[in-house]
């Protein structure tokens, strides 16, 4: 999934169905999406610049669209889903992030105050747990090891939980998984600021991750004194989503 959510799935160790669920919402007419396959098609002959345009216009057409058809249409490399209906939309002046909990200083970080600290980039894959794919995605943002030590972590610390201004999701991860050096708060996707679609201006990339570890439209990290499962965990996914090694899946790792 990309980030946000994918169709729920079954218990851990069995293999994720990659249908969607039962469909909500409005469905999308045939007219509509036969425009919008052409559109797709458009999009991946002629290269990124269209593909962001038909990301950035026809996300929202995706979210709201309850038959699940739209999402397996080539808009990007990526399918988007979101998993209250609708794309959140916070402009980088607007946004800000609450580090807070078990930490020794509470923090409100701006887009600037995170565009500020020292950067990383990372080049990897992007696999959801639905089965589909995303080969070298070039990702741009800070360590959350860094956010972490800017407001410094109590000794009773033992795992992170993440927050979406979307309302609903949420994420968890060890202090331990929450330091490694391939777990980022992102702000650029492939050489561009993260798109409302792509869960901007802030998200969470957890590189050998299943997907859905990495919240889009972050918001809030809170250093806890355990795990608290998050929004897909609570619905049967493992909590610990390593590609290749959870969920009942054998992808290659990422």
């Amino acid at each position: 999934m990309d980030a946000a959510t994918a169709p729920p799935g079954p218990p851990p160790g069995r293999p994720v169905d990659p249908a969607p669920a039962r469909p909500t919402g409005s469905p999308v007419g045939r007219r509509v999406v036969l425009g919008l396959v052409g559109l797709g098609a458009i999009g991946v002959v002629t290269g990124a610049r269209v593909q962001d345009f038909l990301e950035r216009t026809l996300g929202p057409v995706i979210a709201k669209d309850g038959t699940g058809v739209t999402a397996l249409l080539p808009f990007g490399r990526f399918r988007i889903y979101t998993v209250t209906g609708s794309l959140p939309s916070r402009s980088p002046d607007e946004w800000s992030m609450r580090v807070g909990g078990l930490v020794d200083t509470p923090l409100r970080l701006t887009y600037d105050d995170l565009r500020a600290m020292e950067p990383t980039s990372l080049t990897r894959d992007f696999q959801c747990v639905t089965g589909w794919r995303v080969s070298d995605v070039a990702w741009r943002g800070v360590r959350l090891a860094d956010v972490l030590d800017r407001a410094g972590v109590a000794g009773a610390a033992r795992a992170v939980r993440f927050t979406s201004f979307d309302g609903a999701y949420t994420e968890s991860l060890t202090l331990a998984q929450a330091r490694r050096r391939d777990v980022i708060v992102a702000y650029e996707m492939e050489g561009s600021p993260l798109s409302r679609a792509h869960g901007g201006p802030v998200r969470l990339y957890v590189a050998p991750m299943y997907g859905y570890k990495s919240l889009k439209w972050l918001d809030g990290i809170e250093v806890t004194d355990r795990v608290v499962p998050g929004y897909w965990e609570q619905r049967g996914y493992d909590i610990d989503a390593w590609v290749g090694r959870s969920n009942g899946r054998d992808d290659e790792a990422t």
